[in-house]
């Protein structure tokens, strides 16, 4: 496999699909036969099955990095380790495995790594402002997209209250539709424990959206 060079080749395309957080995936039962197959000539060598099977999951792999690491560049940066990952480590994967759970926590490492190196954080905020995400915008209904940027931008700060591993659990479960037990499996944690860390994650969430809605609610009365 051409595998680096097929990784930053697709990766360098993924800018244009980081909305990817309103895309659904297909079920992976209705995808099952045609990603073993991918797999398995991926792990043969042959260069175009990688290319397709990158293809296949480069929006659930920059959507899941986006939501941990709360910015486009970070994002793409994981995404990119990810890719590379896969390409290193796909013949260790047994087709017999869940691959989703087995991609989800290359996802989860890589965003923890490109965590601990990046120098600075760019919020999801001064991404909008410095027009990062015009991409995202629909011209048709400029109402509804402000509000849906208003929305995505709660979500992103108060993420950034939660812990690492709340905010794996969380992002796991509530943004990415997993069950306590995919993502217990995914975090190598147990279901108890991951309960926890999502029932705080919201909990969290909650009071600060809450908090939030005051602040907003007192600006408001005291500009009228």
């Amino acid at each position: 496999m051409n595998g680096r060079r097929s990784v930053l080749s697709n990766t360098a395309g993924t800018i244009s699909i980081v909305d990817a957080a309103h895309v659904r995936e297909q079920a992976d039962a209705e995808i099952a036969p045609r990603l073993r197959r991918l797999i398995e000539q991926a792990q043969a060598g042959d260069a175009a099955s990688f290319d397709e099977l990158i293809t296949s999951f480069q929006r659930k792999v920059v959507s899941t990095a986006w939501r941990m690491l709360g910015n486009q560049d970070d994002a793409l940066d994981a995404a990119q380790e990810v890719f590379i990952r896969l390409h290193r480590y796909l013949r260790t994967f047994r087709v017999d495995q869940d691959f989703s759970a087995w991609l989800y926590r290359l996802i989860i490492n890589a965003c923890h790594d490109t965590r601990k190196r990046r120098p600075g954080f760019v919020s999801l905020e001064q991404e909008w402002q410095r027009g990062g995400l015009d991409h995202l915008r629909s011209d048709d209904d400029v109402e509804a997209s402000a509000s849906l940027m208003e929305d995505e931008m709660m979500i992103a700060r108060a993420l950034e209250t939660l812990s690492a591993k709340e905010k794996a659990a969380l992002v796991l479960r509530d943004l990415e539709g997993l069950s306590t037990e995919q993502v217990a499996r995914v975090l190598g944690s147990s279901a108890t424990t991951v309960r926890s860390q999502i029932s705080s994650a919201r909990v969290k969430m909650r009071l600060f959206r809450d908090r939030r809605v005051k602040m907003e609610s007192g600006k408001r009365e005291g500009s009228a």
